[in-house]
């Protein structure tokens, strides 16, 4: 095939591609590219035909988004009767990071070797995404391999879970086996909203944990309407060398007349400055938002 008949094809093709792209994806793309990395992202609005798919089947590295997956697979334990929400669960000082990494549990107990209600380690886990009390309530749920296919047990793919965040502390490289697929983080979250696995209490609750976090007030949130509520949990890497490997948000957005748009938006390998990343992030939700409300 002659040159420039290949190159006529190529340009066509990706000019068609461009065309059935909706409004609001090709909108996306654009605020996308400010991140200087791989920016994937999925929604779902019950009743609407709202399409913000980038890449929505990719895999990007989820870092502490797996919180979620595990409280609602801890929480369906304790449904089981295995345990309780106000059981003791002992903090061993195995448990601890050295170096130490963000855990507001570590921090008021150094020492471990103490009792925490599994009810608070959850909380911290999901609101405040603190890494200790995620890595016991991982040990007690029978490690990632359980959650990983609890998960898929309620009918969720793309999600895939295999180290605990000790074994990412050790090895940045790690962090890249963990990935969720935005598509599937979306499935995620419209189940826990539509037809929840877990009894009305517990879900109610895991909810508040989700609308009270402190983390990531410039990502889902950053750029919605004051007051908006956002049932969400963010991951985060740190940047490295210039590099970011992972900003990550996953979220409910409660619309005004009640429905809850559904929105996952991960960005990977980031070279633009953190408060950049973030703001890709709130522009994203912010553009989904709109087109949700058309």
């Amino acid at each position: 095939m002659r040159p420039t008949l290949l190159f006529a094809l190529v340009s066509t093709f990706f000019a068609s591609a461009a065309v059935s792209q909706t409004p609001l994806q090709n909108e996306i793309r654009k605020i996308a590219a400010a991140a200087d990395g791989k920016v994937s992202v999925s929604c779902s609005l019950p009743g609407s035909s709202l399409n913000c798919d980038l890449d929505a089947h990719s895999h990007p590295t989820m870092q502490s988004v797996f919180k979620l997956p595990l409280a609602v697979c801890a929480l369906h334990q304790i449904e089981q009767g295995k345990f309780s929400l106000d059981e003791p669960i002992r903090f061993l000082p195995t448990d601890r990071f050295f170096p130490k990494t963000f855990s507001p549990l570590q921090d008021k107990y150094p020492g471990a070797d103490v009792d925490v209600p599994l009810r608070e380690l959850l909380r911290l886990a999901v609101s405040f995404s603190d890494n200790v009390a995620a890595d016991i309530v991982l040990r007690l749920v029978g490690g990632p391999a359980v959650v990983d296919a609890y998960i898929k047990s309620i009918g969720v793919e793309g999600f895939h879970l295999e180290d605990g965040e000790h074994a990412l502390h050790r090895d940045a490289a790690a962090q890249y086996r963990n990935w969720f697929e935005p598509a599937a983080a979306v499935n995620f979250l419209r189940a826990l909203s539509d037809h929840s696995p877990l009894s009305p209490d517990h879900t109610e609750l895991l909810f508040t944990w989700m609308k009270d976090s402190p983390t990531g007030p410039n990502r889902l949130k950053g750029a919605l309407p004051a007051g908006t509520i956002v049932l969400h949990k963010t991951g985060s890497s740190g940047s490295q060398s210039g590099k970011t490997p992972a900003t990550n948000d996953i979220g409910l957005i409660v619309l005004p007349d009640g429905r809850r748009l559904a929105i996952a938006v991960f960005i990977t390998d980031a070279s633009a400055d953190p408060a950049a990343i973030e703001s890709t992030i709130a522009r994203i939700a912010a553009a989904v938002y709109a087109a949700a409300l058309r």
